[in-house]
């Protein structure tokens, strides 16, 4: 499989996702051709120049409007933030925490507070720009699903109905760019999937006009909710809105340690220095799909633990890219009930989570076997459905689909956004899909 990696270990913005793509390959001018599809040539310029961070080269971009200016520096726009959450905009001349990444697409909301909309883009206004575009449908698919989940988080951060999220206007044209230069540039690559490593929020608080609220922002952590993160590693943001937009709706997988044979790298540089390299890293890279491959089974039985400490070591042993983890309930001697934890993972990588499983719970040994694993192929395309976009995943035989099934978490996510129960949704997908 040929898989595009995201390593968001410093974050992720839209103008990094844009700058890291270029430099890992796709051309700027198959990218300028596409954005000027959306008929906005008149309100942006896409600058794409060379750049580094501690000593490390990549390309940065930036959007630069009609008259000039760089977006990131139009009044009330500071160019390290990406979002706006009240209605005078001016949340980003007053954010103390500044992360360096570089676009911001002040999306807020209007509930009955007699704001004018000239100015401002709805998410409809956005969606006719997209839907009336010359740009490939896969590639409209995509933008429309990054937008979607976007307005959705920032309709749930405020309160309001999705229609009521409105995007400033010079805001709205760094996004649009962001985002559809997103989706442009993922197709370019023609991958079969994309993952990802947990993505670092940062930490400390932004003050905006009414009051400090904490980073990394509310839309950032209601678009990441399933999705493994980390914190802390510099009192600032370093996941913008945007940025997790685009991860939590391109990501077909996240794991900090995948078995992948890189072939080509990228960077994408922000605009700040922080304690850690403000740099987006993703590579091109193979993952073996052989029908059968050695693998370690590793087991220890357990009997006292509680389940959050077992949920929580499960987390721990997936997110380092175990291929499986499961939990059975087993009577011990002296007919004490317990838990045997059965991990499956790579001949290379056992040692590794022999380790963590020592360290992480309180077994005093670990049992280990080898054995053969035979896995089909899987690839993920889109479907467009009534509710929205979902991912299905195919599962192949000689090339063929042998069987699909929609990612859960797309269909939770429709559920939650349209009140309906999850069996609903499974219908409603269902009907969709051709027949074989």
């Amino acid at each position: 499989m040929k898989i595009l990696y995201y390593d968001c270990r410093a974050g992720i913005s839209g103008d990094m996702n844009l700058a890291a793509m270029l430099h890992l390959g796709v051309d700027p001018a198959h990218l300028r051709i596409a954005l000027s599809k959306l008929g906005l040539d008149a309100e942006f310029d896409l600058r794409v120049a060379q750049a580094a961070k501690n000593g490390i080269a990549g390309l940065r971009v930036d959007v630069v409007l009609a008259d000039g200016t760089p977006a990131d520096a139009a009044p009330g726009h500071d160019h390290d933030h990406d979002h706006d959450h009240d209605h005078d905009h001016g949340h980003d001349q007053l954010h103390e925490h500044d992360h360096g990444h570089g676009h911001r697409h002040h999306a807020h909301a209007h509930g009955g507070h007699g704001h004018a909309h000239g100015s401002h883009r709805s998410l409809r206004d956005i969606e006719a720009i997209i839907e009336g575009s010359g740009l490939d449908a896969a590639v409209r698919r995509t933008s429309l699903a990054i937008f979607r989940r976007l307005a959705a988080a920032e309709a749930k951060v405020h309160g309001v109905a999705v229609e009521a999220v409105h995007f400033h206007e010079v805001g709205a044209t760094d996004a649009l760019v962001d985002i559809v230069g997103a989706a442009v540039c993922r197709h370019a690559l023609d991958v079969d999937a994309v993952w990802s490593s947990p993505v670092e929020l940062g930490g400390g608080f932004a003050r905006c006009a009414h009051g400090v609220i904490p980073v990394p922002a509310p839309a950032t952590v209601e678009l990441l909710h399933g999705i493994p993160t980390t914190h802390g590693a510099v009192p600032a943001e370093t996941a913008t809105p945007t940025g997790a937009a685009i991860i939590a709706t391109l990501a077909d997988r996240f794991t900090a340690a995948p078995a992948l044979t890189t072939e080509r790298t990228g960077y994408g540089v922000g605009h700040r220095d922080m304690a850690i390299p403000n740099l987006l890293r993703v590579h091109l890279a193979r993952a073996e799909v052989a029908s059968s491959s050695p693998c370690r089974l590793l087991q220890c039985n357990i009997d006292d633990m509680s389940a959050e400490l077992l949920g929580a070591v499960l987390d721990l042993l997936m997110d380092a890219g175990a291929m499986d983890v499961h939990f059975t309930p087993i009577v011990m001697k002296k007919s004490r009930p317990a838990t045997c934890l059965s991990l499956l993972c790579g001949e290379d990588d056992a040692a590794q989570f022999t380790e963590m499983l020592l360290r992480h719970t309180t077994t005093l040994g670990v049992k280990s076997f080898p054995l053969d694993k035979t896995a089909l192929e899987t690839a993920f395309e889109t479907l467009d459905t009534p509710l929205g976009p979902v991912t299905m995943k195919n599962a192949l035989m000689g090339g063929a689909v042998l069987r699909a099934k929609p990612e859960f978490e797309d269909c939770r996510r429709l559920a939650r956004a349209h009140n309906l129960p999850l069996t609903a949704v499974y219908a409603a997908i269902a009907a969709c899909r051709k027949p074989s």
